[in-house]
C-alpha cells in the first residue's frame, strides 16, 4: 500500500505499490495496476510531483496553499484531479486515463493521482522550437485545433461577462498586486510602472471593443494555460495538455487571450516568426477580425502573470527563474508599446505634402485608419471624392457650416476606430485650434497617444505643386480630392491658428525621408 503523509512526500515515502480504482472510461472502473517508483523519474512542479514511469505518468497534487490555489486538504486534491481528468479530455482525451486513489493498509483513501499515457519527450513543442525546425506545418495544424476547440467551447452570459471592462482591469490590477513585492528587486519598477499604465489606458480607451467581443460570443471557457511545453506534436494530431482547472477565472476569457498565451511562450523560447505564424493560422481558421492592439495586450497579459510565477520559482530556489522573470516583464512591455492606439494629426496648408506624408505613415502599419477631410467633406456634399469644386474661399461646401460639419465627422469616424483599437491617422489642414482641441479630447477620451504634425513648405514649392496636380486632373491623368488653388493657399495662410504643439516636417526632401522623419515623432 501508498501512505500519503501529511508533509510532501518524497521518493522513499512513494516508493511502496498501491491500490485502488482508475477510472478509464466515462463508467468503466478497473484495479489500478501495481507502482513501483523506487527507480523512476520524478518531476516537481510548485503544486504537483510527477511520477514518470516507461508508458505513464503519476501526478501527485502537493498539500500546499500558494495563494492563487489551496490544496492543503485532500478534498480539494480530489477536486482538482478530477476537474484536470474532465478539462483535460476535451483536447487530448486520451491521454488523460482517470484519478487513482492512494489508500493506506486499510483501504482507506489518503490521497489521489491524476494517471496520464506519457507522451514523447521529442515530440514536446517547446523541444521541437528548440531545435530549431520548421515548424509552419505543425503550428498550423494546433490553430485549427484551437480554432474548433474553441468553436465548442462553452459561452453564456456569466462566462461573457468575464471579456468585459471591468473584469479585465480586475485581472491586471490583480496581477500588478501579485508583482508588486518583487518589484525593485527581481524585477525593474520602472519597467513594472509602464506595463501597468499601459495596460490600464488601453483598457479604459477599449469598452466598446470589449463589449463587441462579447456580443459576438467571442468569451469562452477555454484552455487557460497554453505553453509549448505542454503540447505534443504526434502523427495523428497534436495533444494539448494541462489546462488551468484550479481556478475557472483564469481559464474563461476571450478566444484570443488564450492562443495569445502560446504566442507568447513561443517568444519567450527566441521564437517570435513561430509566434506570428500560429497566429495567422489561428485568425484564418477561427475567422477572427481583432485588432493587432488586442493581440498585443493579451500576450503582454500572459507574459505578465507568468512573470508572477517565475518569482515564486526564484523564491523556491530556482536559480534560472528571476531572469525569466525580467525576460518575461520586457516582453509584456514590448507587447504594450507596440500595442498602443494613437491618433496622429497631420496638418498644413495646401500643397505642403500631408496628403502625402499620411499616407506614408499608414503604409506598412498594421491595420491603422487613414481618414482625409477633403475625402469627408465630399462624402457629406453627396460627391465623389474625385469630382472638382470651383468656388471661391469659405463659400460653398467650404463654408464655416459645412466646414465644422465636416471636421465633427472627422472627428467621430476616428474615435470610433480608436475605441475599436485601430490607430488613425487624420489627414485635414487643422488650421482651427478649436478643431485640434476637439481631436485631443478624443485622444483622451479613447486612452491614445496624440501626436501632431504640421507640414510646412515654402510658398512658391507649395503653390508649384497645386498648380501641378490641378493641371494632371485637367488632363485626366490624376484624380484627387482635393479642390485647392493658390488663393486658397494664401488665404489660409491668412487666418490659421498658431500651432505650437506640432512638430514641423519639412517636405522638401524626398518623401522616404519625410516620412521617417515623422514616423520619429510619432513613435
Amino acid at each position: 500500500m501508498l501512505v500519503q503523509k501529511n508533509s510532501v512526500p518524497d521518493k522513499a515515502d512513494l516508493a511502496s505499490d498501491f491500490s485502488g480504482e482508475l477510472e478509464v472510461g466515462a463508467t468503466e472502473k478497473q484495479p489500478a495496476p501495481e507502482l513501483h517508483l523506487d527507480n523512476r523519474e520524478t518531476v516537481e512542479t510548485h503544486t504537483a510531483i510527477l511520477f514518470l514511469t516507461e508508458d505513464r505518468v503519476y501526478k501527485l497534487r502537493k498539500p500546499v496553499d500558494l495563494g492563487f490555489v489551496d490544496l492543503r486538504t485532500r478534498h480539494a486534491r480530489l477536486t482538482a484531479c478530477e476537474d484536470e481528468v474532465r478539462l483535460n479530455r476535451r483536447l487530448a482525451p486520451d491521454v488523460y486515463l482517470g484519478v487513482a486513489d492512494i489508500r493506506d493498509e486499510e483501504g482507506h483513501p489518503r490521497d489521489h493521482m491524476v494517471v496520464m499515457r506519457r507522451m514523447p519527450a521529442d515530440r514536446r513543442l517547446s523541444e521541437l522550437v528548440r531545435g530549431g525546425a520548421d515548424l509552419t506545418d505543425e503550428l498550423r495544424v494546433i490553430a485549427r485545433t484551437m480554432a474548433a476547440f474553441h468553436e465548442r467551447c462553452e459561452t453564456s452570459p456569466e462566462i461573457s461577462r468575464a471579456g468585459g471592462l471591468a473584469n479585465l482591469e480586475a485581472l491586471w490590477l490583480e496581477a500588478m498586486d501579485a508583482v508588486a513585492p518583487f518589484r525593485g528587486l527581481i524585477l525593474d519598477a520602472g519597467t513594472v510602472d509602464e506595463i501597468g499604465r499601459l495596460a490600464l489606458r488601453y483598457l479604459a480607451g477599449r469598452a466598446p471593443l470589449l463589449a463587441q467581443r462579447q456580443r459576438a460570443g467571442r468569451i469562452r471557457d477555454g484552455h487557460g494555460d497554453l505553453l509549448a511545453d505542454d503540447i505534443y506534436c504526434l502523427d495523428d494530431g497534436p495533444r494539448v495538455l494541462d489546462c488551468i482547472n484550479f481556478d475557472r477565472r483564469l481559464r474563461v476569457g476571450d478566444v484570443l487571450a488564450d492562443v495569445a498565451f502560446l504566442a507568447m511562450d513561443l517568444e519567450r523560447l527566441g521564437a517570435p516568426a513561430a509566434a506570428r505564424t500560429f497566429l495567422d493560422a489561428y485568425r484564418e481558421f477561427s475567422g477572427e477580425t481583432h485588432p493587432a492592439s488586442l493581440e498585443h495586450l493579451y500576450i503582454a497579459y500572459r507574459a505578465f502573470v507568468r512573470v508572477r510565477i517565475a518569482c515564486i520559482r526564484d523564491h523556491q530556489g530556482d536559480p534560472e527563474a528571476a531572469e525569466e522573470a525580467r525576460r518575461l516583464a520586457d516582453i509584456a512591455l514590448a507587447h504594450l508599446r507596440r500595442g498602443r492606439v494613437r491618433l496622429v494629426l497631420v496638418g498644413g496648408l495646401p500643397g505642403t505634402g500631408k496628403s502625402t506624408l499620411a499616407s506614408g505613415l499608414v503604409d506598412g502599419q498594421d491595420e491603422w485608419v487613414l481618414l482625409r477631410s477633403d475625402v469627408v467633406r465630399k462624402e457629406l456634399a453627396g460627391l465623389a471624392p474625385d469630382v472638382a469644386v470651383d468656388v471661391a474661399p469659405g463659400a460653398g461646401i467650404y463654408d464655416a457650416e459645412a466646414t465644422e460639419h465636416s471636421y465633427a465627422e472627422l472627428i467621430a469616424r476616428a474615435r470610433q476606430a480608436l475605441e475599436r483599437g485601430q490607430s488613425v491617422v487624420l489627414d485635414a489642414s487643422w488650421s482651427s485650434g478649436l478643431f485640434r482641441e476637439l481631436a485631443a479630447e478624443t485622444a483622451k477620451a479613447t486612452g491614445a497617444d496624440l501626436a501632431q504634425v504640421r507640414c510646412v513648405a515654402p510658398a512658391p514649392v507649395a503653390v508649384a505643386r497645386i498648380e501641378s496636380r490641378r493641371s494632371m486632373r485637367a488632363r485626366g491623368t490624376g484624380a484627387d480630392a482635393s479642390d485647392a488653388t493658390g488663393v486658397i493657399h494664401a488665404a489660409m495662410a491668412d487666418r490659421a491658428d498658431l500651432w505650437p504643439a506640432a512638430f514641423e516636417i519639412d517636405t522638401t526632401g524626398s518623401v522616404e525621408e519625410t516620412v521617417a522623419a515623422a514616423r520619429r515623432v510619432v513613435d
